[in-house]
């Protein structure tokens, strides 16, 4: 069964109750809430996802709700806890989805340590699947939603799950976060996408999703081999340049943009080295997007 076929008042009844469990990329996730903003956008978002069968395990259990009756409605807050423990201070109640889409990658970055997690952005398309780590400001998250309306599978906008064992990647599909003038150049896209509303007045200015693509998420369990790692800059007025970069650098920045490489020690240095070995690695500076659509198809191409 997939959160869509939840009538939104009995999605909000479980909410309440005791929570909903979703499969999201390998992990099932136990949601509980009883804010109405938070059911409306899970349905909107996570509506093609699947709920977790009596034989799934739950790995994480999230609660994103009002902290106190008081609060509930002079300048109400929403809070985000997992198993219990509250990690940051309260928001306004407007950004509790923000709230748990950024809460989540905090519960994975700390938790999952199957996998070394990397900062970056994760598309797929002919079998390569390239990797954007990206810092605030970079233009990962507008690159990769550009690339999911132009077809490309969309692994993750957040993390790229490493496998220990294998090196492969697995995908965590989840709605696209993106900012400020990212919104309306997204949105001018002709396509059969959706962007949520926007919320303003957050930490990181203006937010709204994009959902993942239904055939993203549908493919969730189909793993894909790193081809390039690619460190994109936007920059206003810049031609389409992608230079290549040296493995030895690609791995010190992947290192320090990895979650958990202090944690996984000499696995992580290995998982990594074989990883950069495999693959091609560049900077890549845009600020066309139909550019770097053709940049990256070539790329994929050769």
């Amino acid at each position: 069964m997939k959160i869509s076929d939840l009538p939104t008042k009995k999605l909000a009844y479980q909410l309440k109750d005791q929570g909903i469990i979703i499969n999201i990329g390998p992990y099932c996730i136990n949601l509980s809430s009883t804010l109405a903003t938070v059911a409306v956008n899970l349905k909107t978002h996570y509506g093609t996802y699947n709920l977790a069968t009596k034989e799934d395990i739950t790995d994480f259990y999230i609660n994103v709700d009002a902290p106190s009756l008081s609060r509930r409605w002079l300048r109400p807050q929403a809070v985000f806890s997992f198993d219990g423990h509250i990690p940051f201070k309260p928001l306004p109640q407007p950004q509790a989805f923000a709230m748990f889409e950024w809460g989540l990658n905090w519960v994975v970055a700390n938790n999952a340590h199957n996998h070394l997690i990397i900062h970056s952005a994760v598309l797929e398309k002919n079998g390569k699947a390239l990797i954007f780590p990206g810092s605030p400001g970079s233009g990962k998250s507008t690159l990769c939603a550009g690339l999911v309306t132009q077809g490309w599978r969309l692994l993750s906008d957040e993390m790229a799950l490493l496998s220990l064992k294998t090196g492969l990647l697995t995908p965590i599909p989840r709605p696209i976060s993106l900012k400020n003038q990212s919104i309306e150049i997204i949105k001018s896209i002709p396509g059969n996408f959706f962007v949520g509303e926007s919320v303003h007045d957050t930490a990181k200015g203006t937010v709204a999703h994009m959902s993942a693509p239904q055939n993203s998420v549908e493919r969730s369990h189909e793993l894909a081999k790193p081809s390039a790692v690619i460190f994109p800059k936007y920059r206003n007025g810049a031609e389409t340049d992608l230079s290549p970069l040296s493995k030895g650098r690609t791995f010190l920045a992947l290192a320090d943009n990895s979650f958990n490489y202090h944690v996984l020690g000499e696995t992580a240095f290995s998982a990594l080295t074989t990883m950069i070995d495999q693959c091609k690695c560049y900077n890549f500076t845009y600020q066309d997007l139909d550019s770097a659509y053709e940049t990256m198809d070539r790329l994929i191409d050769a």
